[in-house]
């Protein structure tokens, strides 16, 4: 059996917010080797052990070289709330500053040096939604630029220092990308107002005049570039696979970026010609193509079910892929894990739901199964590195992992399917893997739990409130219950996400209420866990402290385990061991009966 402590003391490279790369040669990344999220360095041309560059309570991502190479600036979330705050370390002395101290507001992990290195621009929410400002390197002189009329995620400002690229919420599961002049000029959306697209991800091109971008307008994510002079859109790919995570090389001769096709993802680089080059890798999950600024190599960040998170390197032909950062003890070996397998199963109205299927040597209709349910809902499972699968199907688990009716990485219709079904048709998708797992004599049906994360634990509850007679027990991770005080409780960006998803909360009420398993926990047959973060401000802890009384006052068994020093993803290693600890040992108490 592997240990699951080991497996979660393996170091991670953060994927979501990316790295970056400084003009003297160095490239800084945060990974958590020290049991916390740290920024880390080292030497592109010759990598060796990583130096921690950042110090201070807190987790810290998204580094950010200034363009001179003077500053190294990061984002901190101290306590796990996400009221990020931007700090700046001077790499010639070490000293760091914080430029948004005593701030009431929350900040967005995504921010961008101007090209002269004297301003930041930076996303928060400090009137109630998160609108593009700017600050001086310092931190002074904080002004507001830009409201792009919903909550911006993204931003990216050009190499001629001309224009700043943002990115927001607009309409329902659409971004819009604006395109904010320096000179006082209206803002321009990417495809205009008139038939607005989505875009997503801009890059700039090195000289300034172009932005590619991400979009899903045309049913799948593909790969546009935005014409500053007269607004036309190049379409660089156009077939049904998901493509993300544009960039371009420093002679803006080549673009990379990273095609999915639902289980995995691979990074191509794109000269122009018609079939871009694909870097070979093993099969697993790519993000964030980056050139270094010589160009001579592309970076990217790679995981897989054998191996954790780490930065890789290829040369621009897809050729001599290697890892950077080797992160797997050498008590474990690849063969120890246990690969996916890509497959399909009917829910229960006929609709094929795609989903990842880790079956055990040995694997039968006596078996022991767990549902696994992705958050999101707007994510998906695929070929990653996941310590807790791995521990379960070394204990001769079987899991399966759906990807439900609101998952990424089948087209935006499959994406799109759940507007105002949630709760409904994504459960029935999830609850539907028993009948897959029993049919297929992969598991038996009074050994079957469910768990899940965020909306995966919010998905766990309406399984057990909805189909009570398929689990044998739950377990809901910093889940939400109660979507009237759930969005009451959540910040105006969540808000925003809820009404475009579900309707109006008094308009709507009635579904509203049909959707929110916390009216329903009467229902509950089998034995249910909850984990919470204290600082959570997406899935508040009190919808899971109301539950749990709930259910002890209706003679139910139950479990809450609350880590006051957490938010929405918990930062601290012990933390996260431990509450990983006891989820497992809450589910084998009963699947191993």
């Amino acid at each position: 059996m592997l240990n699951l402590e080991s497996l979660l003391r393996i170091s991670d490279i953060d994927p979501a917010n990316g790295y970056s790369f400084s003009p003297d040669g160095k490239i800084a990344f945060a990974s958590n080797v020290s049991g916390i999220w740290e920024i880390r360095e080292m030497s592109t041309d010759s990598p060796g052990a990583a130096i921690q560059r950042s110090q201070g309570p807190g987790g810290k991502f998204a580094p950010r070289y200034s363009p001179d190479g003077k500053f190294l600036a990061w984002a901190v979330d101290f306590d796990g709330s996400e009221n990020f705050h931007i700090v700046r370390m001077e790499r010639s002395t070490g000293e760091i500053l914080d430029l948004t101290p005593n701030i009431d507001f929350a900040i967005q992990p995504s921010y961008a040096w101007s090209p002269d290195a004297r301003q930041i621009a930076y996303l928060a929410d400090k009137e109630n939604n998160f609108d593009l400002y700017t600050m001086n390197a310092d931190g002074t002189e904080r002004r507001l630029l830009f409201r792009p009329g919903g909550p911006a995620s993204f931003v990216r400002w050009s190499p001629d220092g001309r224009h700043i690229a943002v990115t927001a919420e607009k309409e329902w599961q659409t971004d819009g990308t604006f395109i904010v002049p320096l000179d006082g000029s209206p803002a321009k959306r990417i495809g205009g107002d008139a038939k607005p697209i989505d875009a997503w991800h801009p890059a700039w091109s090195p000289d300034g005049t172009r932005v590619a971008f991400s979009s899903n307008s045309s049913g799948w994510f593909q790969i546009g570039v935005h014409h500053l002079a007269d607004g036309r859109i190049e379409w660089l790919t156009c077939d049904p696979t998901d493509k993300l995570n544009p960039t371009w090389s420093p002679d803006g001769k080549h673009a990379a970026w990273v095609r999915s096709d639902g289980a995995t993802a691979w990074v191509e680089v794109w000269s122009g010609e018609a079939h871009p080059q694909r870097v070979e890798t093993e099969a697993g999950f790519a993000y964030w193509p980056m050139f270094p600024p010589d160009g001579k190599t592309i970076f990217f960040i790679h995981e897989s079910p054998a191996k954790p998170i780490g930065l890789w390197r290829a040369t621009p032909d897809g050729r001599n892929a290697a890892p950077l950062t080797n992160l797997l003890p050498a008590e474990f070996k690849p063969a120890d894990f246990i690969r996916p397998e890509a497959i399909h199963y009917p829910s229960f109205d006929g609709t094929l739901v795609p989903a990842m299927l880790y079956k055990t040597p040995g694997a039968g209709a006596h078996s022991p199964a767990v549902v696994l349910v992705h958050g999101g809902p707007t994510w998906h499972m695929a070929f990653y590195w996941y310590p807790l699968i791995a521990h379960m199907t070394s204990r001769g688990w079987t899991v399966i992992a759906p990807n439900y009716r609101g998952s990424t990485g089948y087209g935006r219709a499959w994406q799109t399917a759940n507007r105002y079904e949630l709760g409904r048709l994504d459960s029935d998708d999830c609850a539907a893997a028993v009948n897959y797992l029993v049919e297929s004599k992969l598991a038996s049906p009074t050994k079957i739990a469910v768990t899940g994360r965020s909306h995966g634990g919010y998905l766990t509850m309406t399984c057990l409130t909805r189909n009570p007679e398929l689990f044998a027990a739950g377990s809901a991770v910093v889940p939400f219950l109660n979507w009237f005080t759930g969005h009451e409780n959540s910040r105006e960006d969540l808000q925003y996400w809820d009404i475009h998803n579900m309707g109006d909360p008094q308009e709507n009420r009635a579904l509203w209420h049909e959707r929110s398993p916390f009216f329903f926990l009467d229902r509950v047959r089998a034995p249910v866990q909850m984990i919470a973060g204290g600082n959570d401000t997406r899935c508040p802890p009190s919808e899971a402290r109301e539950a749990y009384r709930k259910l002890k006052a209706l003679g139910l068994e139950a479990e809450l385990h609350i880590y006051e020093d957490e938010g929405h993803g918990f930062m601290k290693i012990e933390n996260s061991i431990d509450s990983d600890l006891k989820l497992v040992r809450f589910l084998a108490r009963i699947l191993e009966a």
